[in-house]
């Protein structure tokens, strides 16, 4: 049997440069969509017919609702070996095989620390004030050195963006709901309450997977607590931060800005009033978009569709 498969959101256009498809295109037909097929209707319409598709993280979600307008689809890869926004069980129960890939843990610690330096020497603002020509330096920048970095969860991630923090000279504190002074320590950072995060911290990098118990973990009081001068950075996904409370905040220069490269609706319309504020730094969901991420992605992508095909599905979810 030849299947027809889609590969979903490659903004860039680049998945069929990140892996040897020619593995699979002897028995599949691919076709790559670079734009967004935009509501749950418009997805199940351009996806009829198809047999295999494959998602890019929670780019395009495919829940209960959307699997039952899909009669031929037979396997769903997900780069990661999570997606939030598939119904895994719903695919299961309609004989949908549900499959994962590898992935790079470094890119979004990396962005998270590109995020936090920016915003403490205005690098983008700079950058901006150089090429339209204007005065030569106007802004003073914030130390990272000798300031106190919190971290919110202390997994793979937040680890790795501790280690950075404390290179630089930091004090490193950590919080989240189930972290212990033990694990701290072992990690070589000091424990938290979350009040002493958000009052102590020059800078918060938060590093959550979203759940029903993180969705809205910051809030007004929360970032109320914040010194004016601190700065928030959000790499794991929006709808962490209450949207509304940190806008307030960010336009009552209540606290000093934020760097979000996520957001609670994706793309992030053009009209939203982050693009507006000048004290935040803004990046398109690039946490985990670097080149040796997409390879490994790309090639999972291609490994699980091969084994699909061979009777012999590998990283299957749920």
């Amino acid at each position: 049997m030849r299947y027809r498969c889609a590969v979903l959101d490659d903004y860039q256009n680049v998945a069929l440069k990140m892996a040897d498809w020619s593995r699979v295109t002897g028995d599949v037909d691919v076709t790559v969509f670079n734009e967004r097929l935009g509501d749950e209707a418009a997805v199940a319409r351009a996806l009829q017919g198809y047999g295999i598709v494959c998602v890019m993280r929670e780019r395009t979600p495919f829940p209960a609702s959307l699997i039952e307008k899909l009669p031929d689809l037979k396997l769903l890869v997900t780069t990661g070996l999570k997606n939030a926004s598939i119904d895994v069980a719903a695919a299961k129960a309609r004989g949908v095989t549900v499959c994962g890939t590898d992935g790079a843990k470094h890119p979004t610690a990396e962005l998270a620390i590109g995020l936090m330096i920016d915003l403490a020497r205005n690098i983008s603002a700079e950058n901006a004030r150089m090429k339209a020509g204007e005065p030569w330096q106007t802004t003073v920048g914030a130390d990272l050195h000798g300031h106190t970095l919190g971290v919110i969860g202390l997994g793979n991630l937040g680890q790795r963006v501790a280690k950075v923090g404390k290179a630089f000279g930091m004090k490193v504190i950590a919080w989240s709901q189930n972290l212990t002074p033990e694990r701290c320590k072992e990690h070589g950072v000091e424990y938290a309450t979350k009040a002493d995060l958000f009052q102590q911290s020059d800078f918060i990098s938060i590093h959550m997977v979203l759940s029903d118990r993180s969705r809205g973990l910051v809030g007004k009081t929360d970032l109320g607590m914040m010194k004016p001068s601190a700065y928030i950075i959000n790499t794991s996904r929006g709808p962490i931060i209450d949207a509304a409370a940190l806008i307030a905040a960010l336009q009552s220069k209540s606290i000093a800005g934020a760097g979000l490269d996520v957001f609670d609706v994706e793309p992030l319309p053009r009209d939203h009033v982050f693009r507006t504020l000048p004290n935040v730094v803004l990046t398109p969901h690039l946490g985990y978009v670097t080149q040796n991420g997409y390879r490994l992605f790309y090639g999972g992508t291609v490994e699980a569709i091969r084994a699909f095909l061979d009777g012999k599905p590998i990283h299957v979810i749920g």
